[in-house]
């Protein structure tokens, strides 16, 4: 099966191959999806977002006001139940706990579906998914943003170009200082939430080292609740040991009061650092939108650009500073819709998703039970 297809259940005649806008449904609009993937989904001439689903008046409101036209459904299953208007895809952005009944769901109803990191709440049930989405023809897609950030494009490059010759050691960090718990699910301590930063950040982070560097065969973590009333973790670090002999030391927390660099990574005839985080969501919380009336999406300032070299300190001025390539989260629903239509792949496939979730199982077992597991 290619998973590429869409819209063959109840009610839904059009075909992804032709010239119009494939019209998307978007399930919940909080963070994730009023944040990320409306104005994406929406900055794409190749999608149309019509309808949102949300229970909560204000969200509803807000959906309105910043998309007009669109439909907004208090139920998620209203997008797909008999009778619905025909969609193209659903993206599921509502909380962790309910992306598999949901993109379950949406997928025995003939529907391609893009979900929100993490898939699952384990590798198992992100398997069951991809095994679905592949019986049934049908594209499956996780929205793993962070392969689009400035600076990973950047490392990315510099791999590919050999600049720092065989790779030793990958260190990443996705630090923040939020001494005071926000609350919320993402913070819950309850299991059925799927909440704390080794799910949340960590997807990313992991995503990026097995991108990066390959199939994991070791995992060793640390785990923490640091902050006082805090109920899942929040200062988290994962050791892995990559298939072809790199290591990734991977570090996500909430309690980072000096901020250590984005990316430390050490090869035997180069090294690369890079500080700050990659300006989209900063841009995308500020309401700003990709497009033809942002020409510097996603560029970065000079000062914050890594530098390359070999015994030197970046800190001091030491190394070639490399300019950064632009952050460019709107490549993701671009290469969403160019899968669909059957001109590319899978841009996350469910299958890469699983294995990240191997990865985030085995560091919680391992922070649990104080052990190195073995993959």
């Amino acid at each position: 099966m290619t998973g590429t297809g869409t819209g063959t259940g109840p009610g839904r005649e059009y075909s992804p191959h032709g010239p119009r806008p494939l019209r998307v449904g978007l399930v919940g609009y909080g963070l994730a999806g009023s944040v990320f993937h409306a104005p994406l989904i929406a900055a794409s001439a190749d999608l149309d977002l019509v309808a949102v689903t949300t229970g909560n008046p204000e969200r509803a409101a807000a959906a309105r006001a910043a998309h007009p036209g669109v439909r907004v459904a208090a139920r998620p299953e209203e997008l797909w139940e008999e009778g619905a208007d025909p969609l193209d895809l659903i993206v599921v952005a509502s909380p962790n706990k309910t992306h598999v009944p949901l993109a379950e769901a949406a997928l025995k109803a003939g529907l391609p579906v893009v979900v929100d990191k993490p898939l699952a709440a384990t590798a198992a049930e992100a398997r069951g998914l991809a095994a679905l989405a592949d019986e049934r023809g049908l594209l499956l897609s996780v929205f793993q943003n962070r392969r689009w950030d400035s600076d990973f494009r950047t490392l990315r490059a510099l791999l590919d170009d050999d600049a720092l010759g065989e790779v030793q050691r990958f260190e990443s960090r996705f630090e923040r200082w939020r001494p005071q718990p926000k609350g919320g699910w993402r913070e819950s301590g309850a299991p059925e939430e799927v909440g704390g930063l080794l799910y949340d950040l960590g997807s990313h982070v992991v995503d990026q080292a097995l991108t990066l560097f390959g199939p994991a065969v070791t995992v060793y973590a640390e785990s923490d609740v640091r902050r006082p009333g805090a109920e899942a973790d929040d200062d988290t670090f994962i050791a892995v040991t990559h298939d072809n002999g790199v290591r990734s030391h991977l570090y996500v927390s909430a309690t980072t009061a000096q901020l250590g660099p984005r990316f430390r990574v050490l090869g035997r005839k180069a090294g690369f650092v890079k500080y700050g985080l990659d300006p989209q969501e900063a841009a995308l919380r500020e309401g700003l939108r990709p497009g033809p009336d942002a020409p510097a999406w996603g560029r970065e300032p000079e000062e914050l650009w890594g530098r390359l070299g070999a015994g030197e300190s970046p800190l001091t001025g030491g190394g070639t500073p490399v300019e950064s390539l632009p952050g460019d989260y709107p490549a993701y629903y671009a290469a969403v819709a160019a899968a669909l239509r059957g001109t590319g792949p899978n841009p996350v496939t469910a299958h890469e998703a699983a294995a990240a979730l191997d990865v985030l199982e085995a560091a919680r077992r391992s922070a649990r039970e104080r052990v190195t597991v073995t993959l």
